[in-house]
């Protein structure tokens, strides 16, 4: 499996390859999930913490871990250059660090709200850096690689696919066999991906000597700063149905025990899409292909605000086809972004800092979505659990509407800077 330290990957991307590189992304996607949608309500419900300071240590802990990726994509660039025995075992010391922090949120003391919050800011802190860090290490890992868009594509297909994987076995297994199990899970699933990993140090593609500092900035970059701006107005698209989801399904469906299975659906037909959109790259390019799988979405999305009470068979066919679209929001970007690098001369040296700053902006999606459509919902009347006509209304239209602007105005800003970078373009 050894590769020249100058040599281009080969078109083909063995599947043991692709299994062994993206197995740690499904113990990862596994922690993310339990944090956003367990956690408030188990320190809410279960530990009694006040609503307040509950909302207020998870915002602090959440913009502070999104603030620092970019200091903790230097550092992962410094460990890779070092070599990746180094950056292997920085990993596997914050995995096991993540696995800690991860258990110790589970069990808070009962010690009054102080000694509650106290604890869960700590334990909260130590699992999402620890999180962030391992995320962009493993991200620059398959980064480094480069190649011809093809292999790029299956790269990140294989690691978003397991990251599906893991967010649909995050969303059974806390309910299934409780959070102590779903710990040891997780605990077990990082010492798998860990494992898999190792067997690939030897083909990590270094093309530069190492102990090169990087000392160019990403922003810098003029390709960079234009995928960002489509990557962030493509995700603030997915993050807002992403936080409307329930309140759509609950007061506008009438059908909120239907939220598993459209989930299910979702997420199960973006796993399924993922190989088609490889395929399309080998046919259109990386740009075109996303560009089609935005407009898709579009299409399936767009008889959203048209359904009412009782629709929620129809919502589920929605749910698959704009799943399907979905596998090209995970496989596609990602795969940009390793061109962007590489044709910057950042290839080996300076991934790190770029997915700081990406893995940064995906964080902010989803507070931009928040701080977006739920005020927007409140000027235009909207009221969780009213049910009347003009309530509903807004909702409807906020949920499936933004989304596709957002989608539509995304597309368009890609179709510009293809014409700006044509290898966006090259099949």
């Amino acid at each position: 499996m050894a590769m020249s330290p100058h040599a281009a990957p080969v078109h083909t991307l063995p599947w043991r390859t692709g299994l062994a590189y993206g197995g740690l992304a499904a113990p990862l996607a596994f922690v993310s999930l339990p944090l956003y949608v367990n956690l408030p309500y188990h320190y809410a419900s279960v530990a009694g913490a006040p609503l307040a300071g509950l909302g207020a240590v998870l915002l602090a802990t959440r913009a502070f871990d999104a603030v620092v990726d970019p200091a903790i994509g230097r550092l992962a660039d410094r460990l890779l250059r070092r070599g990746v025995r180094p950056a292997w075992g920085a990993a596997a010391l914050g995995s096991l660090i993540m696995a800690l922090g991860f258990g110790a949120l589970w069990h808070p003391p009962a010690k009054g709200d102080a000694a509650l919050l106290g604890w869960l800011a700590c334990s909260l802190l130590v699992c999402t850096l620890a999180y962030s860090f391992v995320t962009i290490v493993h991200q620059a890992w398959g980064t480094r690689w480069g190649g011809e868009p093809g292999w790029r594509a299956r790269v990140t297909a294989w690691r978003e696919g397991a990251a599906l994987a893991g967010v649909l076995l995050a969303s059974a297994l806390p309910v299934w066999l409780g959070l102590n199990a779903t710990t040891a899970v997780l605990t077990l699933g990082l010492v798998l991906g860990l494992a898999g990993l190792y067997r690939l140090k030897a083909i990590v593609v270094t093309s530069v000597v190492p102990g090169t500092a990087n000392t160019v900035s990403p922003w810098s970059n003029a390709g960079f700063r234009r995928l960002l701006a489509v990557f962030m107005l493509n995700g603030v698209a997915a993050a807002i149905a992403a936080t409307l989801l329930p309140f759509f399904v609950a007061d506008q469906l009438q059908m909120p025990k239907l939220q598993p299975v459209l989930l299910l659906c979702y997420f199960g037909a973006a796993v399924l899409g993922l190989p088609l959109w490889v395929k399309a790259v080998a046919r259109w390019g990386l740009a075109p292909s996303w560009r089609v799988g935005m407009l898709a979405s579009v299409l399936a999305f767009g008889f959203t605000p048209w359904l009412g009470a009782g629709d929620g068979m129809v919502f589920a066919v929605i749910c698959l086809a704009s799943g399907l679209a979905l596998g090209a929001d995970l496989a596609l970007p990602g795969a940009l972004l390793t061109g962007v690098i590489h044709e910057a001369g950042e290839g080996g040296r300076g991934e790190g800092l770029y997915l700081g700053w990406w893995t940064c902006a995906s964080k902010l999606n989803l507070a931009l979505a928040a701080g977006l459509a739920l005020p927007l919902l409140a000027v235009a009347g909207y009221r969780s659990g009213a049910g009347d006509p003009t309530s509903l209304q807004a909702l409807a239209w906020a949920y499936g509407g933004l989304p596709c602007l957002f989608k539509l105005a995304a597309a368009a800003l890609l179709w510009r800077a293809e014409r700006l970078h044509s290898s966006w373009r090259q099949p």
